[in-house]
């Protein structure tokens, strides 16, 4: 049995769609594509899909994953542009690695997001980041299955940094293929990036608002639009988010004739 693992986004109109929704999509992909499938035991099989830490309904994304099991053996990049084909534009897959470690899910403990916030000036931004930053602990709260909670946003927040978007007008033609070009403005307005762990409870984009709002009175007059750039292990040192999918690439090349080739060749050298 081979796994794959695969990351897809999910961008534009297309952030609106929920994880079942996008699940549905993806299982008559697999079909479309004639993929190979491994199928659960029982008295209703179903195709063997894992998928970890989907973002909320409404946020877009340009790091989901998951993985699948196959039956055959296939060319994952192969198998990635079967599968892109058969997707909504929108829901995109846009990488494939065989799964040579185990621990996907472990390996995805912090994520990396962008707010735009259209309607606040950098300087209004700037200050409340301050605020929020500052504070030993922001309390905020949510409504969840058992009713409404009570937690801290701030401890989960590794870094939180305010930044100005550039007019349309100014910006390349790679800037306007951004996450956020599906909400197009002449007008300058802040741009928050934060890295946060996963925790539990999970501290969600929304609940960082919410503690903006409480320690700065900052509110947007629009909601926010908010996009998931990476998500990985986060690495200590550097303060960065790694890439989930480098240990399988890692082991992927070990494994290849060519790395074991090269490998003997420097060894009898």
């Amino acid at each position: 049995m081979q796994r794959i693992r695969l990351r897809y986004t999910k961008r534009g109109r297309l952030r609106f769609t929920s994880h079942r929704d996008f699940q549905r999509a993806f299982e008559r992909a697999l079909r479309r594509a004639e993929v190979p499938m491994a199928y659960s035991a029982g008295f209703t099989p179903h195709p063997k899909v894992s998928y970890a830490n989907a973002a909320p309904t409404g946020t877009g994304s340009e790091a989901e994953y998951l993985e699948i099991a196959l039956t055959d053996a296939r060319d994952p990049e192969k198998l990635r542009l079967l599968l892109d084909e058969s997707m909504p534009v929108g829901l995109d897959i846009i990488d494939a690695v065989e799964a040579r470690t185990s621990g996907l899910a472990d390996r995805l403990t912090a994520s990396v997001w962008e707010l735009r916030l259209d309607g606040v000036t950098p300087e209004d931004a700037e200050r409340a980041v301050d605020a929020f930053t500052s504070a030993e602990t922001v309390e905020v709260q949510r409504k969840m299955k058992n009713g409404m909670r009570t937690f801290d946003a701030r401890g989960a927040v590794v870094s939180l940094e305010a930044h100005t978007a550039q007019p349309e007008a100014q910006k390349s033609q790679s800037e306007t293929h951004s996450p956020q070009a599906d909400r197009p403005t002449d007008q300058a307005c802040a741009i928050l990036r934060l890295v946060v762990r996963h925790v539990t409870p999970a501290v969600r984009p929304d609940d960082v608002l919410s503690g903006l709002r409480a320690v700065a009175d900052l509110a947007p007059p629009v909601p926010a639009g908010v996009t998931r750039l990476a998500q990985g292990l986060f690495d200590e040192e550097t303060g960065t988010v790694t890439d989930p999918l480098a240990l399988d690439r890692e082991a992927v090349a070990a494994a290849s004739p060519t790395a074991a080739t090269a490998a003997a060749a420097k060894a009898s050298a």
